[in-house]
């Protein structure tokens, strides 16, 4: 299962969002990583843009360049738009959801949880962080792993809630009930740049 393991600041700081969780490195070092990214003043081309918002997309749900691109060819086939597919495809991922109903603190801590099998799906152990959930799937901790302090916590702080997701704290409990609407969506990715990219 591999996954990005670089420092996640720096890619932070080339896309100007937080993309990995709250982080200081920003006010920090408002400008790009890099000895010229202070001054750096050309103007991108199209294909980088595109690239860009590719790259962002890719970073925020933590997934390498053969999932994403297979994600999108199933976006592609499916009905409908194909970038808000796509978008929808990459929420109803069980590490997102999980990271979405508050139980993991950040999307790389709920991938943790996942692959170390502290999560149910349907009442049975599921550890792939893809796995892509249905509507009507429920989402819960295992018996055994709800003494762990960390779920607790992460609840308690998590006070979002998502049209698409209903939620028992008290249970650690979640139902997936539809795929998002892309303007429930909150992550701030132009879709139709990474259509425009894979349609070349």
């Amino acid at each position: 299962m591999a996954r990005y393991r670089g420092p996640k600041q720096k890619i932070a700081r080339r896309f100007n969002e937080p993309l990995f969780g709250p982080s200081k490195a920003l006010e920090r070092k408002p400008n790009p990583p890099g000895q010229h990214g202070r001054n750096r003043r050309r103007r991108e081309s199209e294909y980088a843009v595109q690239l860009k918002e590719k790259q962002k997309a890719k970073h925020t749900y933590g997934i390498l360049e053969r999932q994403f691109r297979n994600l999108f060819e199933t976006a592609a086939r499916k009905k409908g738009v194909t970038g808000e597919n796509l978008l929808r495809f990459l929420e109803a991922r069980l590490d997102n959801t999980v990271f979405r109903f508050g139980l993991g603190a950040t999307r790389r801590q709920a991938r943790q949880l996942v692959t170390h099998g502290h999560i149910l799906v349907n009442d049975q152990l599921v550890n792939i962080p893809s796995y892509q959930l249905r509507p009507g799937d429920v989402v819960a901790v295992r018996p055994r792993s709800r003494r762990c302090r960390v779920f607790y916590e992460n609840v308690r702080r998590h006070r979002r809630a998502y049209a698409w997701l209903e939620m028992d704290r008290k249970a650690l409990r979640g139902k997936f009930l539809d795929f998002p609407n892309r303007q429930d969506i909150p992550e701030s990715i132009r879709e139709q740049l990474i259509v425009e990219l894979y349609s070349k």
